[in-house]
């Protein structure tokens, strides 16, 4: 059960959020249960889609965002985004099984993609302060100075919504993913 109530409907939300609700239920056939706990606030909800909504139309692939999103949930240990980013990976950009279970121990068999994953890691692992290593290997595998900064807002899209379920513990409202057995 959430800490803080969650408006079962878009009408029970906040006046301010629910034209931004009736959005994502047009775009995604229904209003997932992080969107309308985030909806509380609609400040917090209009940040959160219109990062999101910019950070999708990002030079990184679909899979690319995708596999950054399940890596750093599986770092900050968030079983709603797990879920979520597991199942759009299956569904929506077809990440196979063995791939998911690669991002979200750190890796891709892609190698562009692993190491934008690697560098979204280091980026969390030391907040934000990467090495010389970090970053000449992040350039090495072809990302642009655009492409970088757009890891790095995926990385600050991905902390947001997985502390933001963690501190409310959030009902996971996708198939649940089994905890890694590292």
């Amino acid at each position: 059960m959430s800490r803080i109530q969650i408006p079962q409907s878009i009408s029970e939300a906040p006046e301010k959020s629910q034209e931004l609700l009736t959005n994502v239920e047009k775009n995604l056939g229904s209003v997932p249960n992080l969107y309308r706990l985030v909806a509380t606030s609609p400040v917090a909800l209009e940040g959160l889609l219109g990062l999101g909504g910019a950070l999708g139309r990002s030079s990184l692939t679909a899979a690319t965002r995708e596999r950054i999103a399940l890596a750093i949930s599986e770092f900050n240990g968030c079983e709603y985004c797990l879920a979520a980013h597991t199942y759009i990976g299956q569904n929506l950009v077809k990440l196979t099984d063995s791939e998911i279970l690669s991002n979200r121990n750190g890796h891709s068999s892609d190698a562009k993609a692993d190491a934008a994953i690697r560098f979204a890691l280091a980026i969390s692992k030391t907040k934000g302060n990467v090495s010389q290593d970090d970053f000449e290997e992040i350039r090495a595998a072809g990302y642009s100075d655009a492409a970088i900064i757009e890891i790095i807002g995926l990385v600050a899209l991905n902390v947001f919504t997985n502390y933001a379920n963690n501190v409310l513990l959030t009902e996971v409202d996708f198939p649940v993913v089994e905890e890694l057995s590292i």
